[in-house]
């Protein structure tokens, strides 16, 4: 019966790590290049032949198998890479990147230390010295690493392929990178990704469209549709564990008195 309590306990704990996620993929609804995420679950059956008698992972999550601890686990948390809906915006320095593939971003943190990151969010803008650089002021990179910079009274075309032209001449191209496997790209921030040990970097044949920008993949009525399973799912459990109480507290007061 004690058992039974912690399996009650761990799918708890399994539906709030679900909730945390859909939360916060419907606060980044409207957010530009925003891809929802989702978790995977494990049940104990699906764990039985991996470790046995494995006791060295103390902590909140349940062991794969350790003492034969019951119930479901977090699998992993996974992102949707599906495209999201264009809206178009008119803004010749927004672009947008129609199939597989990212923008290349130089992203300085606080401590003022630079890395290059990735990014569907092409909400750019010019700066004064005619640099082209995200909303949050970092700069964007063509296809050779160089920092894009522009003249700020002539007016700019972006084709298809990238390429930006300015009086009739192209002046630069946007770096769009893309990877072989995405399994291998880690979440930095909310639409900014930073690429693990063993990425490989791939040519993309994806169209860039400008005055268009790229909105979040998330669908506001099925992360409800979900949201409320989860909390059905939670109120059942606690349910289990308030009867199992129950049980436990007649066994210890009244049955034991027999």
């Amino acid at each position: 019966m004690v058992k039974g309590l912690f399996t009650a306990y761990t799918g708890m704990y399994n539906e709030q790590k679900r909730m945390d996620i859909i939360t916060n993929n419907l606060a980044n609804t409207n957010t530009t290049g925003f891809k929802r995420e989702g978790v995977t679950a494990e049940a104990f059956r699906d764990l039985l032949a991996l470790r046995m008698k494995d006791d060295e992972s103390p902590g909140l999550n349940p062991h794969r198998l350790g003492l034969q601890n019951m119930g479901v686990k977090i699998g992993e948390v996974y992102t949707d890479w599906q495209q999201g809906p264009l809206r178009q915006t008119d803004n010749p320095y927004d672009v947008a990147i129609a199939g597989e593939g990212f923008f290349t971003i130089s992203y300085t943190n606080k401590s003022g230390e630079t890395s290059t990151k990735y990014t569907r969010d092409g909400n750019f803008e010019l700066t004064q010295d005619g640099y082209l650089v995200t909303m949050d002021g970092d700069f964007v990179l063509g296809s050779t690493g160089q920092r894009i910079k522009l003249d700020p009274a002539l007016d700019s075309k972006i084709d298809r392929t990238g390429r930006i032209w300015q009086d009739g001449r192209e002046v630069a191209r946007l770096g769009i990178a893309n990877f072989a496997n995405y399994d291998y790209l880690e979440k930095y921030a909310e639409t900014l990704y930073t690429p693990l040990e063993g990425a490989q970097i791939t040519t993309s044949d994806a169209e860039t469209i400008q005055g268009y920008l790229e909105t979040s993949n998330v669908e506001t009525v099925t992360e409800m549709v979900n949201m409320i399973a989860i909390t059905r799912n939670y109120e059942t459990n606690q349910k289990v564990i308030k009867t199992m109480d129950e049980s436990l507290r007649i066994a210890a007061n009244q049955l034991g008195k027999v």
